[in-house]
C-alpha cells in the first residue's frame, strides 16, 4: 500500500513538474511574442499547390504590410533567399522581400512512415509537438497554418497568437466515413479492413471520434479559409464556425498560360498529367486509362503521349514514380510515356503549351489547381467526377462544355478518345470555353479576396501595425 502511495507521489510530482515546464514556456514565450506572420509550413519543397499558395499568401501580406515580418517554420534546410528563389522558379511569385526562417528539427513525427497504423491520430498529436518547437523557437503575433494541421490551432492560441488557416482538404471527411462504412478498399482503407466487417466497424468508431476532436481543434481558428465549395461544405459541418469560414479559390497561374496559342502541333498528339506522385493522384489509373486508350485507336492514327509531371516528398514517392515507369514497361507504354521530376516553372509551361489535354484523377480532390492551370494553357482538362472539378471548375462557360468528367478507366480512356478524334474547331471552342473561365481562378482573384478575408482579423488588433 505504501509503495503505491509512493508510486502515486511520484507520478503526481512529475506531472506537476510537466505543467510547470509548459506553463514558463508559454508565459516567456507569450511576453516575447513578436509583431509578425508565423507560416506553418514544414514541407517548402513539396511543389503542389499548397505550397503556391504559401507563397502567394506570404506576397500578400508583404505587399499589404511591408512592415509586419513573415516567418516560414519549414523542416527543409533554406535559406531565406533560397525559399525566395524557389517561390519564383517554381511558381512565378516574386516576394518583395525574402522571409525569415525558423528551422524544425522534428519533422519525423508528422511524416506518414512514423505511424504505420492510426496514423491520422498520430500525424495530428505530431504536428502539436512540432508546432510546441517552432512556437517556443518564435512566437508571432498571428499564427498562420497554410498546411492543414488543424490540432495545432489550440496550442497557437494558448501562445497568445490569432489563428488562422488556409484549409486545402478536411484531415478527416464525412465521405471517407461512408467509405470506410461501406467498406470500399481505397488509398486510406486497405483491403484488409474494408474485407472484415468488424475491423470496418472498429474504424468507423475511430473516425468518428477522430472527427468529434477534429471538429474541437479546428473550432479554434479564428479564420478559416477554404479552396472550394467541396471543402467549406465539410469544414463548416465538422468545425461549426460558418461565420468565421470564407471560401478563397486557390492562385492559380493563368496569367503566364493564357497567352500561350490554342493551337496545338498536330504531329503527335500529347497528353499531361500535372501532380504529385502521391497515392491518393491515381496515377496508375491514369497510365491503365492511356494505355486501354492507345489500344482501341485505328492503326494509321498518330500515337498520343502521356507526359508525368510531378516532385516527390519522400522516398515512399520515390519508390511509388519507379513502380509507375514499371507500371509502362508492363503495358508496353513505356515508347509513350515520359516523366517530368521537379520540373521548373518554366520548362511546365512549355509542356502545357503543346499539350491537347490534361488528366487529373484524384477522388474528392478538394480543389484541382492543376485542372485550371490545363484549361488556362489551352489543354482540355479531364478530371474525375467528384468534389473540386465537378463543383466549381468544369463547369460550363456561355452554354460551352470545357472539359470531361469521368470516374473509372473505361471513362477516362473513352475521354481521351474524343479529345484525339474530335475535329480541330470543335476542340479550339471548348478550349477557348475554358481559358475564359479558368479567369475566375487567377492569382489576381486570390490576392483580393485573400486581403478582403484577412482584414478584418488582422485590423481588429493593436498588434499589426
Amino acid at each position: 500500500m505504501k509503495i503505491w502511495v509512493l508510486f502515486t507521489q511520484l507520478i503526481s510530482a512529475v506531472c506537476a513538474l510537466i505543467l510547470t515546464f509548459i506553463s514558463v514556456s508559454v508565459i516567456r514565450a507569450r511576453k516575447n511574442r513578436k509583431i509578425a506572420v508565423g507560416f506553418f509550413h514544414p514541407y517548402t519543397n513539396d511543389g503542389g499547390g499548397g505550397e503556391r499558395v504559401l507563397w502567394c499568401a506570404v506576397k500578400a501580406i508583404q505587399e499589404e504590410n511591408p512592415n509586419l515580418d513573415c516567418v516560414v517554420y519549414t523542416g527543409d534546410h533554406a535559406s531565406p533567399e533560397s525559399l525566395m528563389a524557389r517561390a519564383l522558379d517554381r511558381f512565378g511569385v516574386q516576394l518583395p522581400y525574402p522571409p525569415q526562417v525558423v528551422h524544425l528539427y522534428k519533422r519525423k513525427w508528422i511524416e506518414e512512415g512514423t505511424y504505420p497504423r492510426f496514423t491520422m491520430v498520430g500525424q495530428s498529436f505530431g504536428s502539436v509537438y512540432l508546432s510546441w518547437e517552432a512556437l517556443c523557437k518564435f512566437t508571432p503575433s498571428f499564427y498562420f497554418d497554410s498546411s492543414g494541421y488543424a490540432f495545432t490551432y489550440p496550442l497557437a492560441r494558448m501562445f497568445g497568437c490569432k489563428v488562422i488557416c488556409y484549409t486545402h482538404y478536411p484531415t478527416i471527411s464525412l465521405d471517407m466515413i461512408s467509405r470506410v462504412h461501406q467498406r470500399s478498399s481505397m488509398y486510406n482503407n486497405d483491403a484488409l479492413i474494408s474485407g472484415s466487417m468488424w475491423l470496418s466497424r472498429c474504424k468507423v468508431i475511430y473516425y468518428m471520434f477522430f472527427s468529434w476532436m477534429y471538429g474541437l481543434v479546428g473550432s479554434c481558428a479564428h479564420l478559416a479559409m477554404v479552396n472550394s465549395s467541396w471543402t467549406r461544405s465539410h469544414i463548416e459541418k465538422l468545425w461549426k464556425i460558418p461565420r468565421r469560414t470564407k471560401r478563397v479559390y486557390p492562385p492559380c497561374d493563368t496569367s503566364a498560360l493564357q497567352v500561350l496559342p490554342l493551337e496545338r502541333p498536330a504531329e503527335i498528339p500529347t497528353i499531361i498529367s500535372v501532380a504529385q506522385f502521391r497515392p491518393e493522384k491515381a496515377h496508375t489509373l491514369q497510365l491503365e486509362a492511356f494505355s486501354l486508350a492507345v489500344r482501341r485507336l485505328d492503326p494509321d492514327t498518330p500515337r498520343p503521349k502521356l507526359q508525368f509531371v510531378g516532385s516527390c516528398r519522400n522516398k515512399e514517392d520515390q519508390e511509388r514514380l519507379q513502380k509507375l515507369k514499371d507500371k509502362s514497361v508492363e503495358l508496353n507504354m513505356d515508347k509513350h510515356v515520359e516523366f517530368y521530376k521537379d520540373l521548373m516553372y518554366r520548362d511546365l509551361v512549355q509542356l502545357l503549351g503543346g499539350a491537347v489535354a490534361g488528366i487529373h484523377s484524384m477522388i474528392d480532390e478538394h480543389f484541382g489547381i492543376s485542372v485550371v492551370e490545363y484549361m488556362a494553357a489551352g489543354a482540355i482538362p479531364i478530371a474525375h467526377n467528384s468534389a473540386g472539378p465537378r463543383l466549381d471548375i468544369v463547369l460550363e462557360e456561355d452554354e460551352q462544355q470545357t472539359g470531361f468528367l469521368a470516374q473509372n478507366i473505361d471513362e477516362y480512356a473513352d475521354a481521351i478518345l474524343k479529345v484525339l478524334s474530335m475535329p480541330e474547331g470543335d476542340r479550339l471552342k471548348i478550349a477557348a470555353a475554358a481559358r475564359k473561365r479558368a479567369a475566375k481562378f487567377s492569382e489576381q482573384r486570390f490576392y483580393e479576396d485573400f486581403k478582403a478575408a484577412i482584414w478584418p482579423i488582422m485590423h481588429s488588433t493593436c498588434a499589426y501595425r
